[in-house]
């Protein structure tokens, strides 16, 4: 080979998606993603970190990684042999890098993983660095943000390395259990032992996009069932679609995403500790009772009449209110046990400057919004997505903020099968005992355990033509009238308006729609949210995490039938 044709092969690279010939220089600008087809091309640790990091913040921890041979394994070579050809071809001493950096201008501790270190495979020294990162986070007080490219465990090292998994997956429970976040970010390949623990038991999974994941590999897949694989399988957006990431995020834009989580996680920590010192506490509204925004009045007319207006297609849904009423939206999916059910949305948002985590009900407009939403119903997927939402905004230090709008739960044969009633169980324990504060707003229908499982909240909010009810009309005449078309009728019995629930205690406060609706003006509708929510959020904020889940437990108490019977004989 000539120098001249060297130096050409050092100007060009093919893409590995399209083949296209990319000047490299370009390629490099683009941050390594073909400018043709978009294929992500796989990075160092070092240019990784030059990528995601505020320039000149990143400190490397201090310890060296320690070379061992912990059983004496030889292949076609020694083991130590490979690790020094390993460390003279990446200038590495390791499969990770670790460090203290900021992003965004928020102090993170990091490990990121290069796969050109004998395929960026788990052994004890990599277990040791990624480990003493996750204390390093810990003593330090700052969320821990794990970059993973892997075949698995390193073989060299026996089951030892197996044992690695457990150990950074213990480091990563001492971070949760001191409520700091922790952020994968899984880049391709990602496989064995690391995608089965670090990689996928962080709070935030993030998946760049075409990146790869799973347990066993393709090739082992097809040997082992003999069949052929889907297409696209173990693709970000194959996991997605199935609900083992919380998204999938380009390369340009992964910088942006990791400082969005970060905020939410520094805001939250700061609310948290206010909320753990004993502190002026809001007067409990223990009666509950017909409380009212001013603007708010009980609608005129037949209840049936507000059963159809809080089922008209245009209202606004969560999605809606989320862009309108909510700023910085960020979508979290999937209930990382398969499925992500798109009748319930969730994930972080700014209310007001505030951080919060949102989690709602969506319907849709149109017919094919209404089919592919499933009509808002959730599924057992739907309600395990809003619990894990649920618990990582606890951790986090973060209120929750629900919009309820669902005919109730999917009542299909495969909800059922997949643990229906056990969801909506959980989910109405979790938020029981959540050391957070919660605001529930029925924004359209709030049918059955369906709505409850969102709406265990220290304040319950209606919009004025919203409605909440144990059964749909529909239902209850079709089971006690002599059939369905009794339904308007059976609408008057079940007192299921904001103002009849505001009267008994069940909410809190009516809140005002625009005249005609929230559909007649979806702009003013988002503002009065708005103003109802920060009303009511806003005294829960400083409220000790004890008072809150106290306070939550008489609320709910005094809805018993001793309780209920004797203020019916006061009255």
């Amino acid at each position: 080979m000539t120098a001249t044709a060297s130096q050409d092969e050092q100007l060009w690279a093919r893409c590995a998606g399209c083949a296209s010939l990319l000047y490299r220089k370009r390629l490099r600008r683009n941050l390594d993603v073909c400018p043709e087809c978009g294929a992500h091309t796989r990075l160092s640790a070092p240019e990784r970190l030059r990528q995601i990091v505020d320039p000149d913040t990143f400190t490397p921890l201090p310890d060296r990684p320690v070379a061992i041979d912990p059983i004496g394994f030889v292949d076609a070579v020694p083991y130590p042999q490979r690790l020094a050809a390993a460390r003279a071809g990446t200038g590495l001493g390791e499969a990770v890098v670790c460090g203290t950096a900021r992003i965004g201008g928020h102090p993170v501790a990091l490990a990121v993983m290069d796969f050109r270190f004998l395929g960026g495979s788990l052994g004890c020294a990599v277990g040791e660095l990624i480990t003493l990162a996750a204390e390093r986070a810990l003593a330090d007080g700052i969320p821990l943000v794990l970059v993973t490219a892997s075949g698995g465990a390193r073989m060299q090292e026996g089951a030892l390395s197996l044992m690695q998994m457990a150990t950074v997956s213990q480091a990563i429970a001492g971070l949760r259990e001191a409520g700091l976040l922790t952020v994968s970010v899984v880049t391709d390949p990602t496989y064995g032992g690391v995608a089965a623990s670090f990689a996928t038991n962080t709070d935030v999974v993030l998946a760049e996009t075409g990146a790869r994941m799973g347990f066993a590999g393709p090739r082992v897949i097809r040997q082992v069932t003999g069949r052929a694989l889907p297409e696209g399988f173990q693709t970000a957006e194959f996991l997605l679609r199935h609900g083992q990431v919380d998204m999938v995020v380009t390369r340009r834009a992964l910088r942006g995403r990791l400082t969005v989580l970060l905020a939410a996680a520094h805001a939250g920590r700061a609310a948290a500790r206010r909320r753990g010192v004993p502190g002026q506490e809001p007067a409990a509204d223990a009666a509950g009772g017909d409380r009212t925004t001013p603007a708010a009045t009980a609608v005129d007319g037949d209840p049936w009449e507000t059963v159809r207006a809080a089922r008209h297609p245009g209202r606004p849904t969560t999605l809606d209110y989320l862009d309108t009423a909510f700023d910085g939206f960020v979508e979290l999916h999937g209930d990382r046990l398969g499925r992500d059910c798109p009748a319930v949305v969730g994930g972080l948002a700014r209310l007001d400057g505030r951080h919060v985590m949102v989690i709602g009900h969506q319907k849709g407009h149109t017919t094919g919004e209404l089919v592919a939403r499933n009509f808002g119903m959730a599924s057992p997927a739907g309600h395990r997505k809003a619990l894990r939402l649920m618990r990582l905004a606890a951790r986090l230090g973060l209120p929750v903020v629900t919009l309820v709008d669902t005919p109730g739960a999917d009542p299909g044969v495969g909800a059922e099968e997949q643990g229906q009633a056990a969801a909506i169980a959980e989910n109405i324990l979790a938020l029981s005992v959540l050391p957070t504060p919660v605001v529930a707003v029925v924004t359209g229908e709030g049918g059955s355990g369906g709505a409850l499982a969102l709406a265990v909240a220290d304040r319950v909010l209606m919009l004025q033509r919203a409605v909440y009810s144990v059964i749909s009309p529909e239902g209850c005449a079709a089971i006690l009238w002599p059939d369905s078309s009794a339904a308007p009728q059976a609408a008057r019995a079940l007192r299921l308006t904001a103002a009849d629930l505001c009267r008994i205690g069940v909410a809190d406060e009516m809140v005002a729609e625009p005249p005609g609706g929230t559909q007649a003006d979806p702009a003013a509708a988002a503002e009065l949210l708005r103003a109802a929510v920060l009303a009511n959020l806003t005294p829960l904020l400083d409220v000790p995490a004890a008072t809150l889940v106290r306070r939550r437990r008489q609320r709910f108490r005094r809805f018993g039938a001793a309780r209920l019977g004797a203020g019916a004989g006061a009255r």
